[in-house]
C-alpha cells in the first residue's frame, strides 16, 4: 500500500503545484457526475447543508481532516487506530480508500467493494470537493436531497424493540451477516442506527429494495421483530 500511495502522491503533487500556479485551482474532476457516482455512497453518507450521520460519517469537511474525527459517530476499531497513526484524509488516502477501503484500512466496517475506475473517483472527489473549505474560499454547494426509501408511520419507528428478543431472532440473519462486523462479501449489519435499520427493513418488506432473499426474509417479520432485531444489531460493535 505505501507503494501505491507513492505512485499516487506525484499526481497529486503535480496537481496542487498547477493549482498554485494559476488563479483558479485545476479541477480534480466533473462535480456533476460525481454526484450521481456518489449514488453508490449515498445510502451510508450524507453530504451537504443538513448532513447527518448514518451508516457512516457524515462527510462535509473531510478532505484535510484527521480520520475519525467526530465524537459522536461509532468508528471501527480499525479507523480509530488509523486516526491514532495520524492518518489525514488527503487527496492520496481518499483516492485509495474510495478504490479498496480494505486495502488501506483492513478490517474497516465499510461495506463497499470500491470504485475500480480512477475517472469515477476523480468525479465523486471533485463533487465531495465542494463541501470542504476551499483555497478560493468556493460558497458551499447546494444541499443533496436524503432520499426517504419508504415512509413509515412514526408509531411504526418509535416501537422500542427488545433486545434480547432480536438475539432469538437473529439466528437466520447470522448465517450470512456476521456478527464481528467483518466483510466477507456480505454487507456487516452491526452498529445500525435503530431507525436506518428498521427503514432498510421495511424496504425489503415492501420490495422496494431489490433483493429476493431479503425480501423473502423481511417479509416474514412484524413489525416488533424488525424493532427487536434493530435494537440487537445496533448495539454490537
Amino acid at each position: 500500500m505505501q507503494r501505491r500511495l507513492a505512485l499516487i502522491i506525484p499526481v497529486w503533487a503535480a496537481l496542487a503545484g498547477a493549482a498554485q500556479a494559476s488563479e483558479g485551482a485545476v479541477p480534480i474532476g466533473d462535480p456533476e457526475r460525481g454526484e450521481n457516482v456518489f449514488e453508490q455512497c449515498a445510502s451510508c453518507h450524507e453530504v451537504g447543508p443538513g448532513a447527518r450521520h448514518k451508516n457512516g460519517p457524515l462527510l462535509n469537511g473531510i478532505f484535510g481532516r484527521k480520520v475519525a474525527q467526530f465524537e459522536d459517530f461509532k468508528y471501527s476499531n480499525s479507523i480509530v487506530r488509523a486516526r491514532k497513526d495520524g492518518m489525514v484524509w488527503d487527496l492520496e488516502h481518499l483516492d485509495a480508500y474510495l478504490e479498496n477501503p480494505k486495502a488501506l484500512v483492513s478490517g474497516t466496517r465499510m461495506a463497499f467493494r470500491g470504485l475500480k475506475e480512477p475517472q469515477d473517483r476523480r468525479d465523486v472527489l471533485a463533487y465531495l470537493r465542494q463541501f470542504s473549505d476551499s483555497p478560493q474560499d468556493i460558497p458551499e454547494a447546494e444541499p443533496t436531497v436524503r432520499k426517504v426509501e419508504v415512509a413509515l408511520p412514526p408509531e411504526t419507528l418509535a416501537i422500542v424493540g427488545d433486545r434480547d428478543y432480536g438475539e432469538y431472532l437473529s439466528s437466520e440473519c447470522t448465517t450470512c451477516h456476521q456478527t464481528d462486523g467483518d466483510y466477507d462479501g456480505i454487507p456487516s449489519v452491526i452498529g445500525w442506527p435503530k431507525e436506518d435499520f428498521v427503514i432498510a427493513m421495511h424496504a425489503y418488506k415492501r420490495k422496494i429494495r431489490p433483493h429476493p432473499v431479503m425480501q423473502m426474509m423481511a417479509g416474514r417479520l412484524s413489525d416488533e421483530e424488525i424493532a427487536a432485531l434493530a435494537a440487537y444489531f445496533g448495539a454490537l460493535e
